[in-house]
């Protein structure tokens, strides 16, 4: 990952750095600002990608939350009814006890007052900072499944010329996670490269179950693999002078969902604090010349149950 200048006070005119926590003054805190990140959209659609592999749950700065039991997502009770006078059933949920915090994270831009157009200057370099801050994120994010995946990856080779069944091997590869922990993963990640390679062996081929397969939408893959979504990666970063795909022609299987609570079994969560009610937090710095804007949040990605993420290495054969 690139690493990033660390603010120092006087840093360049439009020079994207670290921020610095003892900059993040209370006099210097923009409510309109924060307010707009509420409601702000990304174009590129990285946050709902973010979300995707990592979904949010809301916690305290510091926390602690259970190691995953797959198996309870089975659990089922036949004394759910209530007795006069009596309490509910209490469920909770095994595992051991982990503690953690998040993290602040941060990125301040500098702009030149010369450099200043429009009316609406400062919401879209908000707007930037946002989008840097996501894809930061979402790097993570990505990066934490691939090393949880590190001791079951496999090599498959998807050749255009020999007939293979890229549908059959994620197939199997979902049935087999789902003996081993207990749990069939629900969510199916192909990066660019992988789909790629996936829609160019179905569409080379003369078969109408081939012809079929080439034609599936996402939805109809997901029912086909009895997952809940399948999402195809195809956001890049920048690494020195070139531009790299996050995913690139490898397939990660999990299993998460959005709206999860802190302690209900899942593979993979984003755990945010909010601040004053908003996962960002907007500061405005004037100066004479040049004005100062700071976008923080706090946050940590957590690969809480690794047993069950698993991760194939597509290769088109010779």
């Amino acid at each position: 990952m690139e690493m990033l200048p660390f603010d120092s006070g006087n840093n360049e005119k439009g020079l994207i750095c670290a921020a610095n926590e003892s900059r993040f003054m209370t006099a210097n805190y923009s409510e309109p600002l924060t307010t707009f990140t509420v409601g702000w959209k990304d174009g590129e659609n990285v946050e709902e990608l973010l979300n995707f592999v990592a979904p949010v749950v809301h916690v305290g700065k510091r926390f602690e939350f259970k190691k995953a039991n797959n198996g309870e997502m089975f659990l089922s009770e036949e004394d759910d009814v209530r007795a006069v006078g009596a309490a509910f059933k209490r469920i909770e949920f095994s595992g051991s006890t982990v503690m953690e915090k998040t993290l602040n994270k941060g990125l301040t831009v500098r702009i030149d007052h010369d450099d200043v157009a429009g009316d609406d200057w400062q919401e879209r370099y908000v707007q930037l900072l946002l989008r840097r801050l996501y894809r930061n994120e979402l790097r993570r994010a990505i990066g934490a499944l691939d090393g949880a995946a590190a001791e079951t990856a496999e090599n498959v080779s998807w050749s255009e010329a020999d007939g293979p069944n890229p549908d059959a091997d994620i197939r199997r590869v979902l049935a087999a996670a789902a003996d081993s922990v207990g749990v069939r993963p629900n969510r199916v990640l192909y990066g660019e490269g992988a789909w790629d390679i996936r829609s160019n062996v179905y569409d080379t081929q003369a078969t109408a179950a081939a012809q079929r397969a080439a034609t599936l939408s996402l939805e109809d893959l997901a029912r086909k693999f009895f997952v809940d979504k399948i999402c195809v990666f195809g956001a890049r970063y920048r690494s020195g002078l070139t531009h790299q795909t996050i995913v690139g022609n490898e397939v990660y299987i999990f299993n998460t969902r959005n709206d999860i609570v802190k302690d209900e079994p899942a593979d993979i969560k984003r755990f945010v604090t909010p601040i004053d009610g908003h996962n960002f937090r907007v500061y405005v710095e004037e100066h004479s010349k040049y004005t100062d804007i700071t976008v923080e949040h706090y946050s940590h990605i957590v690969v809480t149950s690794p047993a069950g993420i698993r991760k194939l290495i597509v290769a088109t054969a010779e």
